[in-house]
C-alpha cells in the first residue's frame, strides 16, 4: 500500500470566510463548491484518504487541488484554467449564409436539401472553405432547421 506524505492546507481568515460564502450561497458549479470542501476539510486537519472518502473523489484529487493551492492560491485552487477547446470551423458570418441558402429553393434537379447537399454546394459557392455533414448538422439544430421536412422551412412565395 503506497502511503503519502500528510497534505497541509492551512487557509487563512479571509479565505475561511470566502469558502464559507461559497458553500451557504451554493451559486457555483458543484465542482468548485467540491474543492472548497476539500479545502475546508483539510484546513481542519484531515487526512487526503479521509477527505476523499468523505467526499467521494479520489486522493490524489485531493492531493492535487491541495498542490494547487500552496502553489498559486485559493482562486486557482477552486477555478479550472480555461482550456483552448478546438477552433470553429464556421464563424457567425458563414453560418448565416448557409442559413440563407437553405431557406431558398434547392438546386436544380432536387425535390429538397439534404445535409450532404448543402455541405457540397457550400464548398461549391465557396460560403466555407471546406465543411463536414456533421458540422452542416449541428448548425441546423442550432436553428431549428429540418430541410429535408418540406414543411419546416421557410421559404418566399412565388407569384
Amino acid at each position: 500500500m503506497r502511503r503519502y506524505h500528510r497534505v497541509h492546507v492551512h487557509l487563512q481568515k479571509k479565505e475561511r470566510k470566502q469558502i464559507a460564502r461559497m458553500l451557504n450561497q451554493g451559486r457555483e458549479a458543484a465542482r468548485v463548491l467540491r474543492r472548497a470542501l476539500i479545502l475546508r476539510q483539510l484546513d481542519q486537519g484531515r487526512r487526503a484518504a479521509q477527505v476523499a472518502s468523505n467526499l467521494g473523489v479520489a486522493p490524489k484529487t485531493v492531493r492535487a487541488i491541495a498542490r494547487r493551492w500552496e502553489e498559486e492560491g485559493l482562486e486557482q485552487a477552486l477555478h479550472e484554467k480555461p482550456r483552448p477547446g478546438k477552433q470553429r470551423l464556421l464563424d457567425a458570418g458563414q453560418g448565416q449564409r448557409i442559413i440563407a441558402m437553405v431557406c431558398s429553393r434547392p438546386p436544380e434537379g432536387r425535390a429538397r436539401w439534404s445535409v450532404r447537399l448543402i455541405a457540397q454546394e457550400a464548398v461549391k459557392r465557396k460560403l466555407a472553405r471546406r465543411v463536414g455533414r456533421e458540422t452542416i448538422r449541428v448548425l441546423l439544430e442550432s436553428h431549428d432547421l429540418k430541410p429535408w421536412r418540406e414543411k419546416n422551412v421557410v421559404r418566399g412565395r412565388t407569384r
